[in-house]
């Protein structure tokens, strides 16, 4: 496959170069592709499970899509002009005005730099320069404002976006390159569109599972949601619940520090999902059906394990569908991301790894472009880990996971696409 110079490295180091959103993403990440050499990553099969397209960049793309003929011209005709307000459709939360910490993590806001390559969508080339500074031989693209969209006052502007979404993806982004996979976006505020959409794009290849937005107040166990639930199983593909923040939640509504509620928000909405999700009997009732609870940290998992175990103990009658520990559904029936792992505490987080059975259970994600992104090397420098669990961990759990290929050969030191 012939190199393109969109995805070669760049010679400019980074230190005399000022940083904006035009700032080109190999060199930002340049030392992270110098990392993945030095630690041998081109020998590595890697998986990035979760990162993130800036979707408003196409916005006016995306909103062609659109299949209400009056929505569809609303937006095509909309002209935002105040700037950090979100887009025609979209939600925002008073949060995106504090993650750029008042600009100085420009790229955090948009990503504007320059691409000649004319042959495949710009956010294609976008998506290669950070698989190949990263290491990853797959990347598993989310949106990024869209995630706002389970608190949308009109849930049917849920369901014209997320169809607008999917198709402008597979059209524009996932036929170009086949290492660029995706976890659809359910409108899960409607059930009976959430069928809908597993049925149309469930069984193309790019669509490696579903994604639900977890920032919403929808209970995950409704019976409504019970045919989605079938369907998705019965496609042998996986559901994740991608967590993210609500300040105008009244639980955050007290914290008035960006800090604590971006701390608390990404943990709070994923634990609320899962307890439902456990003490209801989910995983009992479709035991072939894997859930991935995303971009939570680990730390708050085995306090909600020893908490939901200490209280089923004396209150079985109340979850009569479970068979075994809470803790044990959540160990062996549910898959979890590295982004952001809680390294503070050591100890802690090697025993947060045994608790939930990271070898088998942990898949590595980036979380790029965002402020606090992770390396390989988070898990590539564990000193508790062997050599076949930071393998794992890296890429052969989402292989397994995801049903990927492990043959692609990276060229790291070239910073191409993969030759083969």
């Amino acid at each position: 496959m012939t190199m393109k110079s969109d995805v070669t490295p760049r010679a400019i180091p980074l230190r005399e170069q000022e940083i904006s959103i035009f700032t080109d993403t190999r060199d930002l990440l340049e030392h992270s592709r110098r990392d993945a050499m030095k630690r041998g990553l081109q020998d590595w099969f890697v998986c990035d499970v979760d990162a993130h397209h800036v979707e408003t960049v196409s916005w006016k793309e995306v909103v062609q899509y659109i299949e209400d003929p009056v929505v569809r011209e609303n937006a095509m005709n909309y002209q935002q002009q105040r700037i950090g307000a979100p887009p025609y459709g979209l939600n925002g939360d008073l949060g995106l005005r504090y993650q750029s910490v008042g600009g100085r993590i420009p790229h955090q806001d948009d990503q504007r730099e320059k691409v000649e390559d004319t042959s495949v969508h710009r956010d294609v080339t976008l998506t290669r320069r950070a698989m190949n500074s990263l290491g990853a031989d797959y990347m598993i693209v989310f949106p990024t404002p869209m995630l706002f969209l389970g608190m949308h006052p009109q849930p049917e502007m849920e369901i014209w976006l997320a169809r607008a979404y999917t198709r402008w993806t597979m059209d524009k982004i996932m036929a170009a390159d086949d290492r660029i996979k995706t976890l659809i976006y359910l409108p899960f505020n409607t059930p009976s569109e959430c069928v809908r959409m597993v049925e149309e794009f469930g069984h193309l290849k790019s669509v490696v599972g579903f994604t639900v937005t977890s920032t919403r107040y929808k209970p995950v166990h409704h019976n409504d949601y019970m045919p989605v639930y079938a369907r998705i199983e019965e496609l042998g593909k996986p559901i994740a619940f991608h967590a993210g923040y609500h300040w105008q939640d009244q639980s955050l509504a007290t914290v008035n520090r960006f800090l604590g509620m971006h701390a608390l928000g990404f943990v709070w909405c994923n634990m609320v999902h899962m307890t439902n999700w456990i003490l209801n009997g989910i995983p009992e009732r479709f035991p072939k059906l894997n859930s991935i609870w995303v971009e939570s940290g680990l730390a708050w998992v085995p306090f909600l394990m020893q908490r939901l175990d200490d209280q089923y103990l004396m209150r079985q009658s109340e979850a009569p569908q479970l068979k075994r520990m809470p803790s044990d559904y959540m160990r062996e029936n549910c898959f979890y991301t590295t982004q952001p792992m809680e390294v503070t505490h050591k100890k802690a987080l090697e025993n947060t790894f045994e608790m939930i059975n990271a070898k088998t259970q942990l898949m590595y994600s980036s979380d790029w472009p965002h402020f606090d992104f992770d390396l390989p090397s988070m898990i590539t420098d564990l000193p508790f880990l062997d050599e076949q669990s930071k393998r794992n961990i890296l890429g052969l759990n989402a292989a397994r996971l995801f049903n990927l290929p492990t043959d692609l050969r990276k060229d790291l030191a070239g910073g191409g696409v993969p030759l083969g």
